[in-house]
């Protein structure tokens, strides 16, 4: 039905998913004539860049995350629920919920990010969690944790050696992070806290089965990412794939490793709502969508964040926060227009630059050009992700959490919880 034939009514928007896409879209159609329903599976807002220091006990997960009732309490057009989509019924433009329910939309916008992808091998994900959610975050910092409690406690000098072997699957941001973080955790924060092992003995293993790790940087600042983690004694491996991963280790080519402890950070897979949608997707089972970000065939559905595939100025849109925010933003617009009886604009991504962390002084910066390292561009880091966190609550406790930790190495959040 055309926006004029129905413009005294009051339309619905549903939006599935309240990460970066999902939250942007509902936060800039607060003065529009639109009803919005924000559905997700949880009941918080994570700021996603920051969940690996959930997992390596340098914050607390309420650090990183915020009640979405609470962030959209003074919008009044937003109602927040919180239940899983099972699939979208576009034929009875509704979505129909893991519980039985189904919510109906005039338009929907899908923001469900991506999930874990193993390459056909999903055998190895209960031996090597990866990292998208608290759950994940709460689940490796038990791991991590308890692998030095059961060292100590160990009195065979192998078995000892393989619960002190960490292996990172993925040279990505996430398996960098991870990596040089988890090193210093060895090497500063637990080295006195020990009788029976030493814990700078802990071997952290990256493995990339590309050239080179950070792919997406320029490659003399891989280079220095990479010499910069092995002065924090990680063990770069590149060039060859993962080809096994069990309860005892990793085996690289034809090489095992004995790694108790295996996290995964090598591939992500668009979440599987899309393939409800009945359109083509692509190899990582993301929509390609129209330059608008709505999906082909059904001008008031859009696709917004990880499960999107989009272009802009010829270029593939990377699955980053800050596009996710514009994407949600642009559908907010595109949403507007579509009630104003106005055609939608393209979608273009502005690329403010890419950095990334690899421990304490130590980072890569590349804003279009002007490329640094070291603790100039882990300060840059630092500024960048305070800034973003939502609520000031947030970046005062992140703040003085990562003050007190660079000066006395110390993480606050070294509490194992769960089985």
């Amino acid at each position: 039905m055309p926006a004029a034939a129905i413009r005294g009514k009051r339309q619905h928007l549903l939006i599935v998913g309240g990460g970066f896409g999902g939250l942007w879209a509902a936060r800039a159609l607060a003065d529009a004539p639109v009803r919005v329903t924000l559905l997700d599976r949880g009941n918080h807002h994570l700021f996603q860049p920051l969940l690996y220091q959930v997992a390596t006990a340098g914050l607390s997960a309420p650090d990183i995350a915020a009640p979405l009732r609470h962030i959209l309490r003074g919008q009044q057009n937003v109602t927040v629920l919180m239940g899983e989509a099972e699939r979208v019924d576009t034929a009875g433009q509704c979505v129909r919920l893991a519980n039985g329910a189904s919510i109906g939309y005039d338009y929907l916008l899908l923001a469900t990010g991506a999930n874990h992808a193993y390459f056909g091998h999903d055998e190895w994900a209960v031996h090597a969690p990866g990292l998208k959610t608290l759950d994940d975050a709460l689940l490796i910092r038990r791991r991590l944790l308890s692998a030095f409690e059961r060292a100590e406690a160990e009195t065979d000098t192998a078995a000892q050696r393989a619960l002190l072997s960490f292996a990172i699957v993925g040279g990505g941001p996430t398996g960098v992070e991870l990596a040089g973080t988890l090193a210093e955790i060895a090497r500063h924060t637990l080295r006195r806290e020990f009788r029976n092992i030493d814990p700078r003995r802990a071997r952290v293993l990256l493995i990339e089965a590309g050239p080179r790790i950070l792919s997406t940087f320029p490659e003399s600042l891989s280079q220095r990412a990479q010499r910069q983690l092995e002065r924090l004694g990680v063990s770069v491996h590149t060039g060859q794939p993962v080809t096994a991963i069990d309860a005892e280790g990793v085996t690289v080519g034809e090489t095992s490793i004995a790694a108790r402890t295996v996290l995964w950070a090598a591939g992500v897979a668009a979440s599987p709502l899309a393939q409800s949608l009945g359109v083509p997707l692509d190899r990582a089972g993301r929509v390609a969508v129209d330059p608008d970000l709505s999906v082909p065939g059904h001008p008031r559905i859009f696709v917004a964040g990880d499960l999107a595939s989009v272009h802009s100025d010829g270029k593939p849109v990377p699955g980053v926060a800050p596009a996710a925010k514009q994407m949600g933003k642009h559908v907010a617009r595109a949403i507007r227009a579509r009630l104003s009886d106005r055609a939608a604009t393209p979608f273009r991504y502005r690329d403010f630059g890419n950095l990334a962390t690899i421990g304490r002084r130590a980072a890569i910066v590349d804003l279009h050009g002007l490329r640094f390292s070291g603790f100039p561009a882990w300060a840059f880091w630092l500024a960048a992700h305070i800034f973003f966190l939502i609520g000031f609550r947030n970046r005062a406790v992140v703040l003085l959490d990562w003050a007190v930790a660079y000066w006395t190495y110390q993480r606050n959040a070294r509490i194992i919880v769960g089985r």
